[in-house]
């Protein structure tokens, strides 16, 4: 459980209650962050025009790349909610989730090819604490995938950094979308909270 109880469909506002309504439809489950963001409706709507708005902005990479990178952060940081969630959405994209395996090992791996490994060694070092990209770095992204690819590519790996550590902070943890599980508890139950606050 979140280290802030999610809202239940039955407390949520109209707007919560509604994008709690889309989820389902598009992910056959509410996905935790946005019962957490529902406490705050200003956060909740910006966090769902943020998302819709990037998945539409975000079309210069390959899909596969940018889903790579986005597992790559969120290992990295540590989010399992990001984890699990990206792992489906990979699966419901047909992208190979077995390569992700091997994601520790991608320097050495025949799974990854050469701007795979170019592009999770710069999410690793956009990422670390404090980051270590260097010029070469982005001289070798931008020859391979030009100004607007390596704009896109730092921006996605930045917005995998936010929704990672904030989802950590939060104590959101994996959800069972990767195992089909998320389904039976989409939304926590009025009794779930009234428990955790007991």
């Amino acid at each position: 459980m979140p280290r802030i109880p999610g809202v239940p469909t039955r407390r949520a506002g109209w707007l919560a209650k509604l994008l709690y309504r889309v989820a389902r439809r598009r992910f056959g489950a509410v996905p935790e962050p946005a019962t957490v963001y529902a406490h705050h409706n200003g956060v909740l709507l910006t966090w769902a025009l943020f998302e819709n708005t990037l998945q539409r902005a975000v079309r210069r990479l390959p899909e596969g790349l940018r889903e790579l990178v986005t597992y790559r952060v969120a290992t990295q940081v540590g989010c399992s909610w990001c984890v699990d969630f990206g792992t489906m959405l990979q699966r419901m994209q047909g992208l190979d989730i077995e390569r992700l395996k091997e994601i520790d090992s991608y320097a050495d791996s025949p799974r990854y090819t050469g701007i795979d490994k170019q592009a999770i060694a710069y999410a690793d070092a956009m990422t670390a604490q404090p980051p270590t990209v260097t010029d070469e770095m982005v001289a070798a992204l931008d020859a391979e995938l030009g100004h607007d690819g390596l704009v896109e590519l730092t921006f996605i790996v930045a917005v995998e950094n936010m929704r990672a550590r904030c989802f950590h902070a939060l104590g959101i943890t994996d959800q069972g979308f990767t195992s089909g599980e998320a389904c039976r508890v989409p939304v926590p139950s009025d009794k779930a909270i009234t428990m955790r606050r007991g």
